[in-house]
This record gives structure tokens, C-alpha cells and sequence, in this order.
């Protein structure tokens, strides 16, 4: 039986685990459980079509990823999985301005002749996107995609490494390192036929030990938590203003502000005060009620950036063995399902969905 070790349990790597495993194949996950894992902190957004993002590359990669959550999504299901944290609730993007919101408009019906997942589109009034979700200041008019939706990345990572786990995959929670070829777990080795690299904010570590540079880097992201008392907020829509910032809510009254883009950082997991008030203030902004709501918590995780901000798929250059995979930066929770299923295809030796050499790590 061909085995798989697989260093780093984000969503991304557990969803190469999970793939894996479905394939009757000897998986081990191995994770650190380190704190800042960009996953464990960050709340999804699953609507690339309206990004105004010009690169092909990356566009393939989210929108093949967010069709695939449906399918994904059934699987968890089927095995069992309950709280995956994903729902289609639609989006609203937010704008002030009836022409942009034309153009917004226009493209997204553009782009859904290729990818009808889309959905529903259509302009709605400041008071119909008010009544979508109530906290909104009334001067917003927005253009609705009713195919968006929503996902919590530490419920999705966690029913990935479960089902993994029922399919057979074993995980472990140490250091990992690599020696003569071999896998060390605090000291104990481990053997395999193929070694996948997918430690996100740290993916250069092991690489750096076999002399190879993966250009990995990272922004610090803070996301708050509010809690709204007395509100149904289980079906509200994402909310995407017109800056990157962004407002959604899941069940329980619970409303999630993001984020903010650090750099140069390090490692350094503190909720700021700085941070705080950005967060609060941007979305006072949209949202004006939200003062007076309860600060429930503020959680940190750390995007992962190779050059370009292009993710790397591919044989790590010059191991044939060892594959690596990084950089899915601020639309990991949109892609990562979905490039761990084409890792896992690309390390057993099929076809993928893609030509993922346009994205190999060289």
C-alpha cells in the first residue's frame, strides 16, 4: 500500500489528508498545532466571482473552488460530519455609487455564462438590502449573488481531519522534521513513499533545511467577534463593502468583522489595540448599530503569501518525492478544499482538474 505523510493541518492539508485517504492509501497528518494557523482563525468567504482581480491563475483556482464546496460539503454529510460550518446565505456587495454597481453588475453576469453557480443576480435598494441584514446604515444599495456563501475555517478544517480519520488516516500532533528522506516526529521516524509539505504561515521551514528557498510570507490577520442580542442571524448574507473589509454572520447572534492586513509582524499573536479599533471602526462604517453590540472575542491567524501572491502546487524542485503547496493568502478558505483534492490527485498520479504546472513551486 503506497503511504503519504502530510505536515501541516490547516485546510489545506487536511483536505489533502481527506482526499487521500478516500483513495485507500496509508495518510499520515502531522501538525503542530501552532497559534496564528491562518484556518483555526479565519471566517470564509465564499463569492470570487466579483473580485476585480485580474489574474487567471488565481481565478481558476477559486473559482474551481468554490463549485466544489457542494460536492465537498455532501461527502462530509454522507460520512457522518455535522458541523462543517458552510451555508449558502448569498452575498451583498455594498456600494454607494449606481454606476459601479452597474459595472459590478455586468461583470458577474459576464462571468456566470462559465461558472452558473453564481446564482441569483440582482441590484437591490438600500431598503431591501437593509432587510437582508438589518445592521446595514441605510445609504447602501448592493448587488445580490445569491450562489455565495459562507464558511467557518476551523469547523471545515476539523470535519476534513475527522473524515479523513474514519477513512483511515492517522494524525498526529508533534514537530516534524525532515532526515535522510525520513519523517522525525520528536525524534520518532517515520517512513513513507511520498511527503507533502502544506504548513502554510511556516512553509519555509522544512524547505529551508534541504537548502531551498519557497519565498513563503505572511500578513497578520484580526477578526472580531460581536455578539447581537435578539436577532435571527443564521440566513443573513455575507456583506462585502466597497474596501476589502468584510461583515457575516452565523448562528446565535454571532456577527464576524474582518480583517485586517499586517505586515512584517512576525509571529506575533496579540490582539492590539490598534487592531481593535480598525475593526470597530470600519465596521461602525457599514454598520452603525454594531457599537452597541458585545465584543464576544478577537482571534489572529496569519495568511500565507508566495511572490505574486500566486499559491505554488507542485514537486518541491528538486525531491521527486516531496511535494509542497503554499500561498493560498486571503482566499485559503475558498481554494484550499479544492487544491488539496487536486494535491492529493497530483501526489497519486492523476489527471487533475487544472494544469497545475502553471502554478509549480519553480
Amino acid at each position: 500500500m503506497a503511504s503519504f505523510i502530510v505536515i501541516g493541518g490547516g485546510i489545506l492539508g487536511a483536505s489533502t489528508a481527506y482526499h487521500l485517504a478516500k483513495q485507500d492509501v496509508k495518510v499520515t497528518l502531522i501538525d503542530r498545532q501552532d497559534l496564528g494557523q491562518a484556518s483555526a482563525a479565519a471566517a470564509g468567504i465564499i463569492c470570487p466571482w466579483i473580485s476585480q482581480r485580474r489574474n487567471k491563475k488565481w481565478y481558476a483556482l477559486v473559482r474551481n473552488g468554490a463549485k466544489y464546496y457542494k460536492q465537498l460539503v455532501k461527502e462530509l454529510e454522507e460520512l457522518g460530519e455535522t458541523s462543517i460550518g458552510y451555508k449558502q446565505v448569498g452575498a451583498i456587495a455594498l456600494q454607494n455609487d449606481e454606476k459601479k454597481l452597474q459595472k459590478m453588475l455586468e461583470r458577474a453576469i459576464e462571468k456566470r455564462e462559465e461558472a452558473p453557480e453564481i446564482g441569483d443576480l440582482k441590484i437591490l435598494s438600500p431598503d431591501q438590502t437593509k432587510s437582508l441584514f438589518p445592521l446595514i446604515s441605510e445609504d447602501f444599495s448592493s448587488l445580490y449573488v445569491g450562489g455565495a456563501a459562507r464558511v467557518d475555517g476551523r469547523a471545515m478544517r476539523d470535519a476534513l481531519t475527522s473524515a479523513a480519520t474514519k477513512l483511515g488516516a492517522e494524525v498526529i500532533h508533534g514537530d516534524a522534521r525532515l532526515q535522510d528522506g525520513n519523517v522525525l516526529v520528536d525524534g520518532k521516524q517515520l517512513v513513507a513513499d511520498k511527503i507533502i509539505l502544506t504548513a502554510g504561515a511556516w512553509g519555509n521551514e522544512i524547505p529551508s533545511t534541504l537548502e531551498k528557498d519557497m519565498k513563503v510570507s505572511f500578513q497578520k490577520a484580526q477578526i472580531m467577534h460581536f455578539q447581537i442580542a435578539d436577532e435571527r442571524t443564521e440566513d443573513w448574507p455575507v456583506v462585502l463593502p466597497p474596501t476589502n473589509q468584510y461583515l457575516l454572520a452565523f448562528e446565535h447572534g454571532k456577527v464576524i468583522a474582518g480583517s485586517t492586513y499586517e505586515e512584517n509582524t512576525g509571529y506575533d499573536i496579540r490582539v492590539t489595540e490598534e487592531g481593535k479599533r480598525e475593526l470597530l471602526e470600519n465596521a461602525i462604517d457599514i454598520a452603525k448599530s454594531i457599537e452597541n453590540a458585545e465584543v464576544k472575542e478577537v482571534r489572529v491567524g496569519f495568511r500565507p503569501y508566495t511572490p505574486e501572491f500566486l499559491p505554488v502546487i507542485g514537486n518541491l524542485p528538486g525531491f521527486e518525492t516531496i511535494y509542497f503547496a503554499n500561498g493560498l493568502g486571503a482566499s485559503g478558505l475558498t481554494a484550499g478544499p479544492f487544491v488539496g483534492a487536486e494535491l492529493a490527485r497530483l501526489a497519486l498520479g492523476k489527471e487533475t482538474v487544472l494544469d497545475i504546472s502553471a502554478y509549480a513551486p519553480n
